[in-house]
């Protein structure tokens, strides 16, 4: 877990299993422990580099940053299960042993980081409920690739890809939606754009990457909702 990044989130609500794959409105009650102030989140962006957009754009391939999803802390799981155990609303998991695996990620519930839907899923090994729920890159490759990883060596980028301090389990056509774009081109729901660009920012600066102008303006631009006292959706 990197400092700065990771945000626990707890939801109190009555859930039920009946749904298979439902998608409902749902309002996190958010803490904030862990989660860099409004102020801290601008300083580090003030001292992220500039660089050019789209400078390398034509050379990215999926690729080039190894493998998706594989046991990267050894724990016999893959990425995907260690983040929908992390992500899920606690106590909803079914989970099973899968040869070393110790929580193979069956069902559960989990609310979406971007939009604050519930996700209520009874058989991840059904390919639509599957595809329905994915593993989010919070700073998208494409866009790691072009704000400095294009320089990096393969291992550097394969972690980097592997790193669960820069993965959210998400709503899969949300997903989908946000995208290779960065903060300037896609936002999540407004409720959620001062978790988001803190996120942003604090992945950019652990991982010594960069912002191009547009960026950096739509960064500052959504930290003024960490401020707001009633931020609307």
């Amino acid at each position: 877990m990197r400092s700065g990044v990771r945000v626990a989130v707890g939801v109190v609500l009555l859930l039920s299993f009946s749904a298979c794959g439902a998608k409902r409105s749902a309002e996190p009650v958010r803490e904030t422990t862990g989660l860099a102030s409004e102020a801290e989140s601008r300083e580090a962006l003030a001292v992220l580099p500039t660089v050019a957009r789209g400078a390398d754009a034509s050379q990215y391939r999926r690729e080039l940053f190894g493998r998706s999803w594989h046991d990267v802390e050894g724990n016999g799981c893959n990425q995907r299960d260690d983040v929908l155990l992390r992500d899920a609303v606690p106590g909803t998991t079914v989970s099973v042993r899968q040869g070393a695996c110790s929580h193979d990620v069956l069902a559960g519930t989990w609310v979406d980081p971007y939009t604050g839907a519930l996700l209520v899923f009874a058989d991840l090994k059904d390919l639509e409920q599957a595809q329905a729920i994915q593993i989010d890159h919070v700073v998208p490759l494409a866009e790691a690739w072009v704000s400095g990883a294009s320089t990096w060596t393969d291992e550097r980028r394969e972690q980097f890809a592997n790193d669960l301090g820069s993965l959210l389990a998400a709503d899969g056509p949300t997903n989908a939606s946000k995208g290779s774009h960065d903060p300037a081109a896609w936002r999540p729901k407004k409720n959620f754009q001062c978790e988001y660009a803190v996120r942003w920012i604090a992945i950019k600066a652990e991982w010594h990457l960069g912002v191009d102008p547009s960026e950096r303006r739509a960064l500052s631009e959504m930290l003024e909702v960490c401020g707001a006292s009633t931020p609307s959706s």
